[in-house]
């Protein structure tokens, strides 16, 4: 503490923050599950585990999950419920084959007892270990008094395990009986659990028994959303209906925009105001200024992959948005930047929105 009370704070400005490059979380699953702490809680039966070992093994495997992209690695799945008998017969249900990459215990130590020693000489002998999973939280927990305080002690310690290893692990939890108004209030325990990981999920059957069931997701690098999910005659939980695919992510929306805007020039300089309303001008995206100069700093990488450079600046204390296609300096023979449209159907009333061919 003192080593600390004797270094000034280092800070950076308003101007400098919004001006720089902002570096997009790293993703385990595209859009759902980040590095860092993570819980999915559930009823009792509801089939919580049969998920978490689904999810294991599709990441190990490097496939999609509900047609997000994930990023392949070492899973270490702590299946503290259940025998190895069990997880391997429930391997026979879900897949036809489970990848070296992918690696189940039984048994481990508690948090502050070991637990932390066990998971970091794991991660040392698998160093592209991208996802731990522990069935259940609460098996893992010293016993003592259900407090705030023991609640946040006890998941900082997992969560600063998951930042330093740059790794998600994904506690497996119940929810109360009791309804309530708002699901993640459901969450046993303290409001202590809820505050101190990145994401919170719920999975909660429509129906008891009913085999369909609604994830709810909420978190710190995610937007909410909501999964609706059916479960196979495999166990596996299949995707129904996605609440994003009603509205697409901002992200994609702004890549293809800005695409249409460069296709048939080599450069743009304006305010993100003058952007906003250049790809915008009815208004029908309700992309405000704001949102424009964020999403173009969080997406530097795809628009670089279609050929757009950015850069923003100060003049005469505005802010610039500068972008430049690829070869701007030699309007002969500058290649055709390509859009690539999430939702071919809009293809065409987005070209008229954008003011192609003004």
């Amino acid at each position: 503490m003192s080593n600390k009370m004797n270094h000034p704070l280092i800070t950076v400005d308003g101007r400098t923050l919004m001006d720089r490059p902002l570096e997009p979380p790293n993703f385990v699953v595209d859009t759902l599950l980040a590095q860092g702490l993570h819980i999915l809680a559930g009823s009792p039966k509801v089939g919580k585990s049969w998920l978490a070992l689904w999810l294991a093994v599709t990441v190990a495997k490097g496939k999609p999950v509900w047609n997000m992209g994930t990023k392949q690695g070492t899973t270490l799945y702590l299946c503290l419920e259940d025998s190895v008998l069990r997880i391997q017969n429930r391997l026979f249900e879900i897949t036809e084959d489970a990848p070296d990459s992918v690696h189940f215990c039984t048994e481990c130590a508690l948090i502050g007892q070991g637990l932390e020693e066990q998971v970091d000489t794991f991660l040392a002998a698998h160093p592209d270990t991208v996802l731990v999973i522990i069935d259940t939280l609460q098996m893992i927990r010293p016993i003592h008094d259900a407090t705030y305080a023991n609640d946040y002690r006890d998941l900082s310690v997992l969560k600063r395990l998951a930042d330093k290893h740059g790794i998600a692990i994904l506690l497996i939890h119940h929810l109360r009986k009791e309804k309530a108004e708002d699901v993640f209030h459901r969450i046993s325990g303290t409001t202590a659990i809820s505050g101190a990981v990145d994401s919170s999920f719920t999975l909660v059957e429509e129906k008891r028994g009913s085999g369909r069931a609604r994830l709810t997701c909420v978190g710190r690098d995610i937007e909410y959303r909501e999964l609706t999910l059916e479960r196979n005659s495999e166990n596996v939980w299949e995707l129904v209906a996605d609440s994003q695919t009603q509205t697409e992510l901002l992200g994609d929306r702004i890549v293809y925009l800005l695409s249409e805007l460069m296709r048939d020039r080599t450069e743009f300089i304006g305010t993100p105001t003058e952007l906003s309303e250049r790809i915008d001008p009815v208004g029908v995206e309700r992309i405000s200024p704001k949102k424009v100069s964020r999403q173009i700093l969080q997406n530097l990488d795809a628009l670089s992959k279609i050929g757009i450079s950015v850069e923003v600046r100060r003049s005469n204390g505005k802010r610039l948005i500068e972008l430049r296609r690829a070869e701007s300096d030699d309007t002969q023979g500058v290649p055709a930047v390509d859009p690539v449209d999430p939702d071919g159907a809009l293809c065409g009333d987005l070209r008229a929105v954008s003011g192609r061919g003004e």
